[in-house]
């Protein structure tokens, strides 16, 4: 059975994009724990982080990169953070979060709510900054 992610990436279900190339997507998290919370995946579905090739493993660190870089341009923050938990969703994944201190990485915290329009309006301009 195809993971939500897998579901995301083959435009079966619809998100907020923010990036994406043959191999990987970046989109917005639609429980995020602050404004601009970015999932980034591989397409190819492994469910363990650690299960990836390192050819994959590498380049969805290097794709994070890059969109960490175009978030930090759009969502007012001192660094983004990583984090990678790999239990709520079985495709391996990373967290990219704004962050301004350690407690904006608190998953236990209520989650912000965001109308849709301005998730695609947060999105486009994360993915303008992903692409300049």
């Amino acid at each position: 059975m195809s993971s939500i992610f897998s579901k995301i990436a083959s435009g079966e279900i619809p998100c907020h994009k923010v990036a994406e190339n043959e191999r990987y997507l970046a989109f917005l998290d639609i429980a995020p724990v602050a404004a601009g919370h970015t999932l980034a995946i591989p397409k190819k579905e492994v469910d363990y982080i650690f299960d990836l090739d390192a050819e994959t493993l590498s380049g969805l660190a290097l794709f994070a990169q890059k969109v960490a870089k175009g978030i930090a341009k759009v969502v007012p923050c001192k660094r983004v953070g990583v984090a990678v938990l790999g239990l709520e969703v079985p495709h391996a994944h990373v967290h990219l979060i704004p962050l301004n201190s350690e407690a904006d990485v608190d998953f236990k915290k209520p989650k912000l709510k965001m109308e849709s329009g301005e998730m695609a309006a947060l999105a486009r301009k994360i993915q303008l900054a992903v692409n300049l």
